[in-house]
């Protein structure tokens, strides 16, 4: 049996995130071990066989124990109570590395994030830089009107994403941290198709049984809405850009979820069909 083939142990940080769930997950499935990084173990939810260890990113030294006897760890580019961008990258790869530690996967934070551009001038470790577009999840911002209203209201309705499935996210990194070929290596992943916004409501109305009415919103009505929601001036921000001007990178299919795990990327129909009940409480 070669390394590839043999169960590992894998260290995800993060892990009680979005992504780090689903890389727990995927691990899982693929035989091996995992061990999750939290700063709350009690709260941290895991299925049996997860081994949950306390560790913070911002304290270096704290990560000593739950590095020993693993061969990969998943790293996020944010930590602490305030998700501040990390500057302990280097010290957390040079225990990496003295933990004997093959490879690293990292989360690509939207940005040149000191943790990431460390892990990309690491020697000694076969690193890969996971960089998902737009998630599907974030569909699940519309479940509150949705189910009080029947409506979405978005603004910017045509605009077309890549959007990708959370879970895939999770099956490329899990595959990167324990095969061979994925070092040194930036993967763009996105889900299989392009979809507006209409598409979106129109697949979650489908998963659901009930139509959904779509209310376009001009940049004025959404930044109130924002507001109102309690987003921050530079989320706001954020959104406008990431909507009104959607990088191409945001809005081009990539093949990297078939290349890597073999399969095809899942579908937005997939996981509004996983979601379905979500949008359909309160349903007669």
């Amino acid at each position: 049996m070669t390394q590839t083939q043999q169960a590992q142990k894998i260290l995800v940080t993060g892990a009680t995130g979005t992504v780090g769930r689903q890389v727990v997950t995927e691990l899982l499935a693929r035989g091996h071990a995992v061990r999750a990084l939290t700063r709350d173990p009690a709260k941290a939810g895991f299925p049996a066989g997860v081994e949950v260890v306390r560790g913070d990113l911002t304290d270096p030294d704290s990560l000593v124990p739950a590095l020993e006897g693993v061969t990969g760890v998943h790293l996020i580019t944010f930590g602490g109570a305030y998700f501040a961008p990390l500057e302990t990258g280097p010290r957390i790869l040079e225990l990496a590395r003295a933990a004997g530690v093959r490879r690293v996967t990292v989360l690509h934070g939207g940005e040149a994030t000191p943790l990431e551009q460390a892990v990309r001038a690491a020697d000694g470790l076969d690193w890969t830089v996971l960089m998902p577009v737009e998630f599907m999840g974030n569909a699940l911002e519309w479940a509150d009107g949705i189910v009080t209203a029947g409506e979405v209201r978005e603004p910017f309705v045509s605009r077309l994403s890549a959007m990708v499935h959370e879970g895939d996210i999770g099956a490329v990194a899990a595959v990167a941290l324990t095969e061979e070929g994925h070092g040194r290596q930036e993967y763009v992943i996105t889900g299989p198709g392009l979809l507006t916004v209409g598409d979106k409501v129109a697949t979650i109305a489908a998963a659901r049984g009930r139509e959904i009415a779509l209310v376009e919103l001009t940049e004025e009505e959404a930044v109130a809405q924002w507001r109102a929601a309690g987003h921050p001036e530079d989320v706001i921000g954020f959104l406008l850009e990431a909507y009104g001007n959607t990088p191409e990178v945001g809005r081009t299919v990539a093949d990297t979820v078939e290349k890597v795990t073999g399969r095809p990327a899942r579908t937005f129909r997939q996981w509004a069909a996983e979601h379905a009940d979500t949008f359909r409480a309160g349903q007669a």
